[in-house]
């Protein structure tokens, strides 16, 4: 697979790298410089027939012949042969490999590893390597030690027989806050303490030509040649090299028995590549350093090995040859940072770095997002970091946008003096040192308890014909769906849905047993960061028959699925397992056409999500958005807002629950769930989600059937009509669309438009009855209503559920307490609710009646109630009447909402 070299670099310098036989003893030739290496690409055991001065492409699989060099590309190709032969040679190696990518090239390595075997490992690695740890740390029986390895002494500490240390992983400078590793001082206090341990190096920061691990000490290094080598992003590509034959072996073994080894055709363009890398390197380090100068003098605090003040500049500058294209900077305030990044024009929005093009990231929303939130704090990654990947371009236009787009943010202003950068304020200088302290010991997320809650809701104009592209406006319910996520320690995982019907008195249980789960049948690809996120209906099929077999109830089945899928999916992209028990209960009626699914949905999801660390919640101090609690809750105070960012992460992934409950959503009662408020629903439109300006809460009684009702059955019937009479239920769906067109705009509108909108509730009914969608019970309360002069419609689908009824503010108690009594007598439930309330909301602080939310051990206790009964919050949340439910869990201190 790939040839021994018959020089041994081993005992070469920088400067002595090999170089031709001189023509002539009388005309001795200087070694070649290194920009001479990378373009002359010789291997003299594989000289071309026909003398091509471009290494071919052998775009083949297969070799004729027996007993021939090549019989299987996989085991080897010429094309691969001349670039790994290449690579060794500029990398003062003498074995050189080329795989996939660069996390296929780390993947090989650490196949060297066995269970039992301990890695020690930087704590400010690459997102993708400190992903691939935690999932050998969970699969493999391999335990791993982050360290901070700028500093040799937290490493030697671990340096003994018992730990079984088998690798010590490094990379120097860091990604991306640029950390300088010494890495020969640390080399040799581990050659003399564990000799058997490798020293494994990613380079990929520096690449070849400004640094050369092997020659300090390093058994293994690798390079992601996506990066620099290849310089194009226009493949993906791994490097690694090493000096040891016995290591050699045994990963030329594993690349041949994986199949994991580089194409021909990216073979030749990453040799291509690499012909260029000391004139692209040159250009874009020179440029580097501009940008970290013009930072550094702004004031901003900036992280380039080339800066004076840098720490462990003199270490990097003598194990390297330079200081590299890769710096990172920030700006105090997240905000700020976003603002930046998209102000930017000619610097790509984009993660990765070592092309010709410059790019710009925020780290922690982007390459380094798989490494939840606190984990980030703990290891000092600020969440307002932007990193600078320089290109080749002008460095005089790259400085300029950048210069606009610092001042676009409000990064930067003009003074008579010139730029000066706008300090963060004081208030926010001391909460973000005082959010910094608190992560030394912050809990860990899947170590805390998290209690949600979401909104059910209501459609107010143009059920049916959303179906057809015809919008919908929806609105937020007062009732709500909560649950309580508790932590374990048993290695189960627990459901307790309180509102599933199984013939016990409080609702549906069940455990899994963590290791029993199929895990093998998870994806391990990394999960969608933006957009529609895809179902994965293979796992869904394993979940449903290995995992669901013993649940009987189709509700129970369809529930604990959603449940399962979310958590294995979020367990597997983040190596951990945390055993926990989701109790779910609510207050609105459940299967009434309210949208108790969606709400379900986004709780289950917001819960998890908190769990896994993918989203984050204000702190207390936070300053108070205007945003009301509900109006169940019995706090008057403002609550704190919850982040657009969110709300979206956690929309996405209700969508998806929803997808696994219903089949095809229309992503109308996830989005309403989560952002509460008013919306505009139009299915099929990209941006078909429109909040309703000026919306106001208002007073609605929902009227609960208890009529069962089939939705997919009504829209097929409706479908089926409209197959029937095309232009007789094309004017109806027509005049819906007149209706929801003047309501939404009586919605936004101030003053009082109850008679306005109780004229276009009946109006839209009376369209609903021609679709042939309602029922008899529903024409019942319709007819009890109206003697009250309110007017009222079905909701959802139809064919029973729910009624909605508008009250006007001036509607007298005693009128509205005589309707809600003659409903119950003809045995309807009806529901005194205010629509348009706030969304998706998360307990952040618990009050001074209360024991700590996060106890770090179980035997602590949980949060008590009100009264300071002691019971735990989950004992107390299933105990709790219905009509207490709402009052006392909002009681258990401060909420923040969408």
């Amino acid at each position: 697979m790939t040839n021994k070299l018959t020089f041994d670099f081993a005992a070469t310098s920088v400067g002595d790298l090999p170089t031709p036989e001189p023509d002539s003893p009388y005309r001795p030739r200087r070694p070649y410089r290194f920009s001479t290496l990378c373009a002359t690409v010789e291997n003299p055991s594989l000289k071309d027939q026909y003398g091509s001065s471009s290494v071919p492409i052998y775009q083949t699989a297969t070799f004729k012949g027996v007993g021939g060099e090549y019989d299987y590309t996989r085991s080897g190709n010429p094309t691969r042969s001349h670039l790994e032969h290449h690579v060794a040679k500029i990398s003062s190696a003498v074995h050189g490999f080329a795989v996939s990518s660069g996390m296929a090239a780390l993947d090989t390595i650490l196949r060297l590893l066995k269970p039992g075997d301990a890695i020690i490992a930087g704590d400010d690695l690459y997102g993708g390597t400190n992903r691939l740890l935690a999932y050998l740390r969970t699969h493999a029986g391999i335990t791993v030690h982050h360290v901070d390895t700028t500093k040799p002494d937290t490493i030697i500490p671990l340096l003994k027989t018992e730990n079984n240390i088998a690798m010590v992983l490094l990379e120097s400078p860091t990604n991306p806050l640029l950390k300088i590793v010494d890495i020969a001082t640390i080399a040799k206090e581990v050659k003399e303490r564990v000799p058997a341990a490798l020293i494994v190096v990613d380079n990929t920061m520096m690449s070849p030509f400004l640094q050369r691990p092997l020659e300090h000490g390093a058994d293994v290094v690798y390079d992601s040649a996506t990066k620099y080598l290849s310089g194009h992003h226009d493949l993906m590509a791994g490097i690694i090299t090493c000096n040891r034959d016995d290591v050699a072996k045994q990963i030329a073994f594993m690349i041949n028995a994986t199949g994991n080894g580089l194409s021909p055709f990216d073979s030749f363009l990453l040799l291509r590549g690499t012909k260029t890398l000391a004139l692209r390197l040159n250009q874009q380090s020179s440029t580097s350093m501009l940008v970290a100068r013009y930072l550094h003098a702004l004031g901003f605090p900036t992280f380039y090995p080339g800066l004076p003040d840098h720490p462990n500049k003199e270490i990097h500058e003598r194990i390297s040859n330079g200081y590299g294209a890769v710096l990172s900077f920030s700006t105090g305030s997240k905000d700020v940072s976003e603002r930046v990044v998209a102000a930017t024009r000619l610097w790509s929005v984009s993660v990765s770095f070592g092309c010709v093009n410059s790019l710009i990231s925020m780290p922690c929303a982007m390459s380094h997002a798989s490494i939840p939130a606190a984990t980030r704090a703990a290891r000092g990654l600020p969440e307002d970091l932007i990193r600078l990947c320089v290109g080749i371009e002008d460095s005089a236009d790259l400085l300029d946008d950048l210069e606009r787009a610092l001042i676009d943010a409000g990064a930067v202003r003009r003074t008579a003096a010139g730029l000066v950068r706008v300090q963060t304020s004081i208030g926010e200088a001391v909460q973000k040192l005082a959010e910094k302290e608190a992560a030394k010991d912050e809990i860990l997320p899947h170590e805390k308890q998290w209690v949600v809650s979401a909104p059910g809701k209501v459609i107010l104009f143009g059920e049916h014909a959303v179906v057809y592209g015809i919008p919908a406006l929806a609105a937020s319910v007062s009732l709500r769906c909560y649950a309580i996520s508790t932590p374990r320690t048993d290695n189960t995982l627990g459901v307790h849905f309180l509102d599933i019907d199984v013939g016990q008195p409080d609702g549906f249980k069940h455990e899994w047993n963590l290791s029993e789960l199929p895990w093998d049948a998870v994806p391990t690809q990394s999960s969608q960061v933006e957009g529609e996120i895809a179902l994965n209906h293979q796992l869904l099929d394993v979940i449903s028959s290995q995992g669901l077999d013993d649940i009987s109830d189709a509700n129970a089945r369809q529930a604990s699925l959603a449940f399962l899928y979310l958590y294995m999916v979020l367990a597997a992209h983040s190596g951990q397992r945390p055993a926990l028990t989701l109790a779910a209960r609510a207050t609105l009626p459940v299967g009434a056409g309210l949208g108790s699914s969606a709400s379900f949905s986004v709780c289950t999801s917001s819960s998890l999500l908190l769990v896994f660390g993918r989203i984050s919640v204000p702190s207390q101090s936070l300053p108070a958005s205007p945003s009301p609690p509900p109006a169940s809750s019995s706090s008057s105070s403002p609550s704190p807002k919850l982040s657009d960012t969110l709300a979206q992460c956690t929309n996405r992934y209700a969508f998806l629950l929803e997808k696994i409950l219903h089949g095809t959503p229309s992503g109308v009662d996830n989005s309403v769930a989560v952002f509460g408020g008013g919306l505009q629903y139009t299915k099929g439109q990209s941006g078909g989600l429109e909040a309703i300006e000026g919306f106001k809460a208002l007073r609605f009684l929902l009227t609960d059937t208890r009529v069962p009702r089939n939705t997919r059955s009504l829209v097929a019937g409706v479908a089926e009509r409209l197959a029937k009479d095309p232009n007789g239920v094309g004017q109806v769906l027509e005049q819906i669309r007149e209706v929801v067109v003047r309501a939404r705009h009586k919605l936004g509108e101030e003053g009082n438009g109850a008679t306005v909108l109780s004229g276009l509730i009946d109006e839209n009914h009376a369209h609903l009855v021609d679709l042939g969608v309602s029922h008899p019970s529903l024409e019942d309360v319709r007819e009890v209503t109206r003697k009250y002069g309110l007017a009222t419609k079905l909701t959802g689908a139809g064919g029973g559920g729910c009624a909605v009824t508008l009250v006007p503010d001036d509607f007298s108690e005693s009128s509205l307490s005589s309707v809600i009594a003659t409903l119950k007598e003809k045995g309807y439930v009806p529901y005194l609710t205010e629509v348009g309330g706030p969304g998706l909301g998360i307990l952040i602080a618990q009050g001074t009646s209360v024991l700590p939310l996060t106890p770090p051990e179980p035997a602590t206790p949980e949060i008590e109630s009100d009264g300071g009964s002691g019971a735990p919050a989950a004992t107390l949340f299933v105990q709790k009447s219905k009509p207490e439910l709402g009052s006392w869990i909002d009681s258990l201190g401060d909420w923040a909402y969408v």
